[in-house]
């Protein structure tokens, strides 16, 4: 069963962003639909946590046509985890987007999936 992804109203199906690619993250026997972009920046998050050896709670927004909620996993080494992408182009990082994401993977909470920053210039 694939759980689309809403990050506080930001949306990642491709209907819903006008053609953007949705990607697949597989874990725990679960997989959960989010567009590409998000999912490349969950991977450098959870990589970078996991070579640390560090476990945390990723959670995320449900969105209201799936009758609202969060989610909540635990990520840790024991649990094989799975990045599907379904563009072919590379994502671009927003660093301090990144950089948001991996202080909140820090946190007692664990990291809690937020909009992407603006970057600034």
């Amino acid at each position: 069963m694939a759980v689309l992804f809403d990050c506080g109203g930001f949306f990642s199906a491709a209907q819903s962003t006008g053609g953007v690619a949705v990607g697949i993250l597989r874990y725990d026997g679960r997989e959960f639909e989010m567009d590409d972009r998000i999912l490349m920046h969950l991977q450098v998050v959870i990589s970078t946590k996991l070579r640390r050896k560090e476990d945390f709670f990723l959670t995320w927004s449900v969105p209201r046509e799936q009758g609202s909620g969060r989610h909540a996993i635990w990520i840790d080494n024991g649990v094989p985890i799975h990045f599907f992408y379904s563009g072919s182009r590379d994502v671009a990082i927003n660093r301090e987007w990144l950089e948001s994401l991996i202080a909140s993977a820090g946190r007692a909470s664990g990291l809690l999936l937020t909009n992407e920053l603006t970057p600034s210039r």
